[in-house]
């Protein structure tokens, strides 16, 4: 008697739990941002790819947004996990060391890193408060040298980093559709902005961190 369609050995290697399936879906987004905007990801290329139908995705994640918020926030987990900073390290060798890595991240992911700084472009409020808060985060590493050497950063500072984060995306971004810059220049500009709005708005915290 032959196996029914369900039986079949290909349905039984596909048979996922739901948490393994909505894991495998968001991964397959979060590669395919490699290529593409998040606003182009076709959902029917990846449902086809995962072997599930579209109405299955929209019951894991409720709609195309809720999709895109799920892949945007793993991207940015894992660009955040990847640049942790290092606490054995001293704060300015901390700081080299986080920038090198980011540097290493966007030159391994271009296109990932492209997507996740232009989420704010998106229509939905989510998605930018997703991006939002990873940025926040990624100021607060900063804030954190300037605090650990007894330095609190004060709102005119505050705002500057915030600047500083902003040039940083562009100048990744940028520097990863090409080769102008080597990996340490590229960390030594990003160093130099960053010591030169730190010098203007606040001397006395710059010197605390760079010593100069």
């Amino acid at each position: 008697m032959a196996a029914s369609v369900d039986d079949s050995p290909a349905v039984r290697r596909a048979r996922l739990s739901p948490d393994e399936r909505r894991t495998q879906l968001i991964a397959l987004g979060v590669a395919a941002l490699a290529e593409h905007p998040l606003g182009e990801l076709n959902i029917e290329t990846l449902v086809a790819d995962a072997g599930v139908s579209r109405a299955l995705l929209f019951h894991y994640f409720g709609s195309r947004q809720g999709f895109q918020r799920e892949i945007v926030k793993t991207a940015g987990d894992s660009m955040l996990q990847a640049t942790e900073p290092d606490p054995g390290l001293a704060p300015l060798p901390r700081l080299t060391d986080t920038l090198r890595r980011t540097v290493g991240f966007v030159r391994a992911h271009s296109g990932t890193f492209s997507s996740l700084v232009r989420g704010p472009a998106s229509g939905d409020p989510q998605i930018r408060a997703v991006v939002e808060q990873a940025r926040l985060l990624q100021t607060e590493r900063v804030v954190a040298l300037f605090r650990e050497l007894g330095a609190e950063p004060s709102p005119r500072l505050r705002i500057g980093l915030r600047g500083w984060l902003a040039f940083t995306e562009q100048a990744l971004v940028d520097a990863a559709v090409g080769e102008q810059l080597t990996d340490e220049e590229l960390v030594e500009l990003l160093q130099d902005a960053l010591h030169g709005i730190a010098e203007r708005l606040e001397p006395a915290a710059s010197r605390v961190l760079f010593g100069l």
